[in-house]
């Protein structure tokens, strides 16, 4: 029996509360009653995995169907992973402690480019073929994938036989029924697919085909089996409304953000150029005070946690941001649970919300200023100005604060050696000004932390056109960065260049990079976000061993009128916005936030709904 197999190998590993389920809030059902079994996989660790807020909707959005079962599916960390292989385990469920080869659906929830190669790892140990068109034509097994990444699958097309495109609280439900019907009439896998494909949302790419031209651009897209040309993604209208589950799988063990997230809006009315998530996820919807009130109550009593983190890309937009937080901390504070709060707009910060905030927040803050200079935060629309973050900042250290995280891209379009300088120089001026604040913190020094990413650029951006810049380049960059800092007061850290060129090549590339990822995970590669894994120079062995440039991705420009991999998707974003935006931000011109202004992006017409003017 595979759970006696499990037991055994349990003390020769380390955390193995991560292999065993049973926790509190698990759903474990009679399998004579189940009609579809959904195995929902994240392609990481237990401790990662049980962190994302997605997965805790869905699991408990399915199993509310009396005949519907959904198990949760982590990747194994290496120690385990090596035992399972050794001693013939299958990749498992932990609620049933079941082969996921078993079940109906095999979903993943796509949620960062270096997680390609664990899914094609998890497939394998599954005792499942990794390319779809070796699984056959029976209907089970249906290997689904979710999440941001998906709004390019192309990359992971020859690996799926669907996706999902969008919101998934409604369409889920919608693709499992579907299922069922065929499954009861003895349907095949590619019957179902046919009718799969005409729901909202649902992207088959097996009925897509691809032509190239020599210069090794797209020339035209084929469609079969009646897929519809362009596939649009699925939006939840009412939103305040929308499924939120009660109660959490609470686990064993400690994991990455161990509290009770609740979600308070989706979308952006900020529109910054580089910000896939802005665009992806719009339209703005957000929460009353009362549901938000509602269920962070309602979860923290259920599940125990003594800590819980509003989710959203940006809280403090939130039209009632102040009534929220006064009602949430008469909650919490009365129950002793700490409120996390994220991140936070330089724009929208007053002395009134920082007095909120050191109620519910003793260690530092942190604000994106994005760029070192005012003409590149115009480029990138990040609609900030210094004298705002100088403000902000001297609100913080007369409220008590002398740490301060400032967060900067590298790499930015147009950027030039004085953006890079000007990082440094911005920084010394929050330091300045902290010496000359007369009631700052008594004895302590202040603490600047400067925090740089590479830019990535991503599909359905503005800047969806735009090279990367070579990694020589982004290290010279950085060098001149760290040289242009001259105090201790001042700390720079930034991210790995080889990380972000791969995340770049993964996520604006086509088909073409199948055989590249299944030819870097055949080699070795897996965990690729995880720096003691990650093999760059196994995955450029791979590039050259498929005959495939990453710099054709990564470093080229992409052209107004060239057919990108992901134009048949619909994310109700228009490429003309995009198009508009990009030259606009060339030109160094701002767009007003949707609040001051509609910029006509198209996404406020799907909902039925108008803009905020």
């Amino acid at each position: 029996m595979l759970r006696n197999k499990i037991e055994k190998l349990l003390l020769s590993v380390q955390k193995p509360s991560r292999y065993i389920g049973g926790e509190a809030g698990s759903i474990v059902k009679d399998k004579s009653k189940i009609d579809v079994r959904f195995a929902f996989c994240f392609p990481d660790t237990y401790d990662i995995g049980m962190s994302h807020l997605g997965m805790k909707i869905l699991y408990s959005l399915i199993n509310e169907r009396e005949n519907y079962w959904c198990e949760r599916v982590f990747a194994p960390a290496e120690d385990f992973e090596n035992l399972m292989r050794e001693n013939g385990i299958p990749l498992y469920a932990l609620e049933s402690l079941e082969p996921i080869s078993d079940f109906d659906f095999i979903g993943f929830t796509m949620q960062y480019e270096l997680s390609y190669t664990n899914v094609l790892n998890m497939l394998d140990l599954a005792g499942i073929p990794v390319f779809a068109r070796d699984r056959g034509n029976e209907l089970t097994r249906i290997i689904v994938a979710g999440g941001p990444c998906v709004c390019n699958p192309e990359p992971l097309a020859d690996f799926f036989d669907l996706f999902i495109l969008g919101e998934g609280e409604e369409v889920n439900l919608e693709l499992m029924d579907l299922y069922l019907r065929h499954k009861k009439a003895g349907s095949t896998k590619r019957e179902f697919l046919r009718e799969a494909a005409q729901i909202q949302g649902i992207y088959v790419p097996s009925f897509y085909h691809f032509n190239y031209k020599e210069d090794g651009t797209i020339e035209s897209l084929e469609t079969s089996d009646g897929a519809p040309s362009v596939v649009k993604k699925r939006i939840i209208k009412d939103f305040d409304k929308v499924y939120y589950p009660d109660n959490f799988v609470v686990p064993f063990t400690e994991i990455v953000h161990d509290r009770v997230s609740v979600e308070v809006l989706r979308g952006c009315i900020r529109g910054c150029r580089f910000c896939q998530a802005g665009f992806i996820y719009r339209p703005f919807r957000e929460k009353t005070t009362e549901t938000i009130c509602q269920e962070t109550h309602d979860l923290c009593e259920n599940t125990g946690y003594d800590e819980v983190s509003l989710a959203s890309l940006s809280t403090s937009d939130h039209s009632e941001i102040d009534s929220m937080l006064e009602s949430l901390i008469d909650y919490t504070e009365g129950e002793r649970i700490n409120l996390s709060l994220p991140s936070l707009r330089v724009d929208n910060f007053s002395e009134s919300l920082l007095e909120k905030i050191k109620k519910v927040r003793k260690s530092g803050l942190t604000f994106a200023a994005e760029a070192g200079t005012q003409r590149l935060r115009n480029v990138i629309n990040k609609n900030v100005s210094e004298e705002e973050l100088m403000n902000t900042c001297r609100i913080a250290f007369e409220g008590g604060y002398s740490a301060v995280k400032l967060y900067f891209m590298m790499g930015l379009p147009t950027e030039t050696d004085e953006d890079i300088v000007g990082i440094a120089d911005l920084a010394q001026r929050v330091v300045d000004l902290y010496y000359s604040i007369p009631n700052k913190p008594k004895g302590r020094g202040v603490q600047v932390s400067v925090s740089t990413a590479t830019f990535v650029p991503k599909p359905f951006t503005p800047f969806q056109f735009e090279p990367q810049d070579t990694r020589e380049e982004i290290e010279r960059k950085q060098k001149l960065l760290v040289d242009s800092v001259k105090t201790k007061k001042i700390k720079v850290s930034w991210h790995d260049p080889n990380v972000s060129i791969l995340e770049a090549v993964l996520a604006k590339g086509d088909r073409r990079l199948c055989d590249v990822i299944y030819t870097a995970w055949k080699n070795g590669c897996k965990f690729d976000s995880w720096s003691e894994y990650y093999k760059f120079d196994v995955w450029m062995d791979a590039f050259r061993e498929c005959g495939v440039s990453p710099e054709f991705y990564a470093n080229r420009r992409f052209e107004y009128d060239e057919i990108l991999p992901w134009d048949h998707l619909d994310y109700y974003v228009s490429k003309d916005f995009f198009i508009r935006e990009n030259k606009t931000a060339h030109a160094a011109v701002t767009t007003p936030n949707c609040r001051l202004k509609c910029s006509g992006c198209g996404v406020s017409k799907c909902i039925g709904g108008s803009c905020f003017d």
